[in-house]
């Protein structure tokens, strides 16, 4: 499917340009843009060498300060009283905030790696331009390397304000909370905290929140892989009851379904969270039919966990069917009827139909969309949190209940008593390889992928 592409050596090496390059080509190795200004180019040339002397006057004034404080997270870590000479009293000092320290930190190395990154840059238009003077070829003035980046280049000019707010929105944060899972960071360490290696890793696979991680680990794959399977298999059979012949008024069936998934979740969640309580509609009406002697508790605190697992995967089927449905359908009626009509004519009947013909092509089109359904369940926080918020709650369990995903409970050591930042920090790690991990290995599996 990827064809890799074949070495070509470039028309100059770096050597070359440096050997045989003219005095402002080899003072670009050391200040950014002096080749562009000796060939007119100002706008790149100005902005190189800014970019340079900013950066320098940055890293003496503020860069070696910020990153020799990453290496300790802070010098004082708790509240002291010590003796100020110049002023004849005690004063007291605050402990340093390693937050603060480990965000600038990770912004200084950010900022290190686009100075360096716009240093290749500008030695890969030295050496353009130098192939260009060498060969005799005209070299752009300064108003034609303007035009280009609204011509030639407008696909790199426009792609400039998203890339920094992926720099400062996506890759900062993320950085930043991985940094945490290597420290202390928890209620015992709220401002300053230290360095500490692999052991919150440690604390979670084999401490004292292994037996907690597991079970939930556990759980979670298993309603990912429940809440996936049913929403797609129900959702196929739903197509095909409202798709078959016998069914009359079919967009109004199909508008139906749809009305659950146009409702926002949240809503859906909450209102069905109101229905299954123990003195909610769902037990009043068994009760008045003489099904149940008393009420059932089906998502509080003293349901059965395999009555709320239940409960809740059956809840995602009711919100997750309609997208299902709406997907197959479109399959359904894309179908090629030859194909189907020549299996009728060999004597095939529907449920042959189905598994040889109907559920292949189903199945070979939303191959991709189920991994991506089944990391998102993986992933489903909405469902657990206002349907149950994790109840029952598990008194082996430190800090989830029983129907607790993984994302839940990084919520709760978040958010809960606990407050252990770092433990979160390597529960999302752990979750991101995972996530990975099977999504990778299931899509090269795919007859999509295979087929290209």
């Amino acid at each position: 499917m990827f064809l890799k592409k074949k070495h070509v050596a470039p028309k100059a090496t770096y050597r070359e340009v440096w050997s045989k390059g003219d005095i402002a080509t080899k003072l670009s190795f050391f200040l950014m843009g002096s080749n562009a200004l000796a060939n007119k180019q100002w706008l790149k040339g100005i902005s190189f060498l800014l970019s340079e002397i900013i950066f320098i006057v940055w890293f003496i004034l503020s860069g070696i300060p910020t990153l020799n404080s990453l290496a300790t997270l802070g010098t004082i870590k708790t509240k002291k009283v010590v003796y100020d000479a110049a002023q004849g009293v005690y004063v007291t000092k605050q402990p340093s905030n390693s937050v603060l320290i480990l965000l600038f930190g990770v912004l200084a190395l950010i900022l290190c790696v686009a100075i360096i990154y716009l240093y290749i840059v500008n030695l890969r238009s030295t050496r353009h331009n130098y192939i260009l003077k060498r060969d005799g070829d005209h070299i752009p003035t300064n108003v034609e390397e303007l035009k280009s980046l609204l011509d030639t280049r407008l696909h790199a000019t426009l792609m400039v304000i998203p890339l920094l707010g992926i720099l400062f929105f996506t890759i900062l944060p993320t950085i930043f909370m991985i940094s945490m899972a290597f420290t202390n960071y928890d209620r015992q360490h709220p401002i300053a905290f230290s360095w500490t290696g692999f052991q919150a890793f440690g604390n979670v696979l084999s401490g004292d929140l292994a037996g907690t991680f597991f079970p939930v680990l556990g759980w979670t794959l298993i309603w990912a892989v429940a809440a996936t399977a049913t929403t797609f298999f129900f959702g196929v059979l739903l197509a095909l009851l409202i798709e078959s012949k016998g069914i009359k008024h079919k967009g109004f069936w199909r508008t139906i379904f749809v009305i659950i998934w146009a409702v926002p979740q949240f809503v859906s969640l909450l209102m069905m969270a109101q229905f299954l309580d123990y003195q909610g509609a769902l037990n009043n009406i068994l009760m008045n039919l003489h099904w149940i002697s008393s009420p059932i508790h089906f998502i509080d605190n003293q349901a059965s966990p395999l009555v709320a697992r239940i409960t809740v995967i059956l809840v995602n089927m009711w919100i997750g069917i309609p997208v299902s449905m709406l997907v197959s359908t479109a399959i359904i009626q894309n179908l090629p009827q030859d194909q189907i009509e020549a299996a009728k004519i060999d004597g095939a009947n529907a449920a042959q139909i189905f598994r040889s013909i109907t559920f292949p092509q189903i199945l070979f089109v939303m191959a991709p969309s189920l991994i991506q359904q089944f990391i998102g369940n993986i992933n489903n926080f909405n469902v657990i949190f206002l349907l149950t918020g994790g109840a029952p709650m598990n008194s082996k369990y430190n800090g989830a209940g029983s129907t607790d995903l993984l994302v839940t409970w990084l919520y709760n050591l978040t958010f809960g008593q606990e407050q252990r930042y770092n433990a979160s920090a390597v529960l999302g790690i752990l979750i991101f390889i995972i996530s990975a991990t099977v999504s990778l290995i299931a899509y090269r599996r795919t007859n999509a992928f295979k087929e290209g």
